[in-house]
């Protein structure tokens, strides 16, 4: 699947009439390449979406199962006596595959007509400049965080709880394979309204909050975590808290809307006072209420 200037398979692709090839950057010929290979442009999304999800969740949690393995590096593990076993480690990858395929795979089928039917571009080249992507992603990351704060408090309650997001709450100690996130609302909801979006933007947006969500459910902060560099920034001791605690820390990529609203309130005490126990049994206590059911008995040290 590539390309020279004197044989150029997508000249006689109709979808690629007129198009000047040999302007194209090597990744946009792979592009062109890799729908004129497939021959539907329905199919050939489907699966490079799919792909790309499954290469990129995987290979950015394999990572963490490797240094969940090396007692070195308990020393900057959030919660150093909870760490996954293999059998919770498998248990979470069978749910993940179970969810991707049935789930997902459906829904990414159908993405290619719906991503055309309000605008965004898919098998066109030349691909957008990094000067306009680069506003598109901080506004995809600020637009889902700020959803994600919103509906993820709704989750906490009742109903929605217990059989929605009470699967993702089993491990009060995460790590990177219980990191699933499913979040295109941003770039259909901006291309709706723009009508100027190219798939290669929501592809690399999709690459950047697979590595923030998995890194965020790491259970790890290093003294070179990102959020030692930009304070703003959420990652994994911002994250770590709200599965330990069950309260507070709702946002996602940025800590902004938990400070603004006043939901990192008990996180801003555990800061200060590291009281690990007396969290853990109010967290405890806080997920039997949002359940409706009786609280279970917990002994602080």
């Amino acid at each position: 699947m590539s390309y020279n200037a004197t044989a150029l398979p997508g000249l006689n692709d109709p979808l690629y009439s007129g198009t000047d090839f040999t302007s194209l950057s090597w990744l946009e010929q792979q592009w062109v390449a890799w729908y004129v290979w497939i021959g539907n442009p329905i199919i050939a999304t489907g699966l490079m979406s799919f792909l790309l999800h499954e290469i990129v969740y995987f290979g950015r949690s394999i990572p963490w199962i490797i240094i969940d393995a090396i007692p070195y590096f308990r020393k900057w593990k959030l919660q150093p006596n909870k760490i996954p076993t293999p059998q919770e480690q498998w248990e979470c990858t069978k749910q993940v595959l179970f969810s991707h395929f049935t789930i997902e795979l459906p829904a990414i089928w159908l993405f290619h007509p719906m991503a055309e039917s309000i605008g965004m571009s898919t098998y066109q080249v030349p691909f957008p400049s990094w000067t306009k992507m680069a506003p598109q992603i901080f506004f995809f990351f600020f637009l889902e965080d700020l959803c994600h704060y919103l509906a993820h408090q709704m989750l906490h309650i009742g109903v929605l709880y217990r059989h929605i997001h009470k699967l993702h709450h089993k491990y009060s100690a995460p790590f990177g394979l219980a990191a699933e996130s499913r979040d295109l609302g941003g770039p259909l909801i901006y291309c709706a309204i723009t009508r100027d979006l190219h798939i290669l933007t929501v592809y690399v947006w999709i690459v950047l909050r697979l590595f923030q969500a998995i890194d965020a459910h790491s259970g790890y902060d290093f003294p070179w975590s990102l959020q030692h560099i930009l304070p703003f920034w959420s990652g994994a001791e911002h994250h770590d808290f709200h599965h330990m605690a069950f309260t507070n820390n709702f946002s996602t990529s940025f800590r902004w809307w938990d400070r603004i609203f006043g939901t990192d309130t008990k996180y801003q005490e555990y800061r200060a006072c590291k009281l690990m126990a007396e969290v853990e049994a109010e967290g405890i206590r806080a997920e039997a209420e949002a359940e409706g059911s009786a609280p279970k008995t917990v002994k602080v040290q």
